[in-house]
């Protein structure tokens, strides 16, 4: 069963997926406090589409998306928004933890229609933000592996 904790190849984790050194960054953090137009700068970057909100106590209490940020735009008055991200996140936070399996943490991204999802330990403390796209291609490669284990059982290599 895949994880989220662990890195294991045998095992097809999606550690990668969130945290992957090798990859695009894809998480992003701000306190409630900051002004949406901090979340703008951060969703900005191609690679961030969800900006976690957290607390004081670095516990995640919603998400700001680029949908939230045009919205509350569209709102502002010219001379510009200053209003604070909590004013415009979604506190009801569809989320995911560290233990949760490949395909579970899949599932529920579908059930939701979800391209991204937050990663929170047991304290709500965000770990990181799994995008759709990582978790496939995740799961793409933890099934080449099933594969190729497959056909060298087939073809007999390292059974001599």
């Amino acid at each position: 069963m895949s994880t989220l904790a662990e890195d294991d190849s045998s095992s097809g984790a999606l550690t990668t997926a969130y945290e992957n050194s090798q990859g695009p960054q894809r998480h992003a953090y701000i306190q409630a406090h900051a002004a949406v137009s901090e979340a703008a700068k951060l969703l900005s970057n191609t690679h961030i589409s969800l900006v976690v909100v957290c607390d004081a106590n670095e516990v995640m209490v919603g998400v700001v998306t680029k949908t939230d940020v045009v919205r509350q735009i569209a709102h502002c008055a010219e001379s510009g928004c200053t209003v604070a991200a909590s004013a415009v996140m979604t506190r009801d936070v569809i989320y995911c933890v560290p233990s949760d399996s490949l395909y579970s943490v899949l599932s529920k991204m579908k059930e939701h229609t979800l391209v991204h999802i937050p990663v929170v330990d047991q304290m709500f403390k965000p770990c990181g933000v799994v995008n759709a796209r990582d978790a496939l291609q995740a799961l793409l490669g933890e099934a080449e592996y099933d594969v190729l284990l497959l056909r060298d059982y087939i073809m007999g290599i390292g059974y001599q």
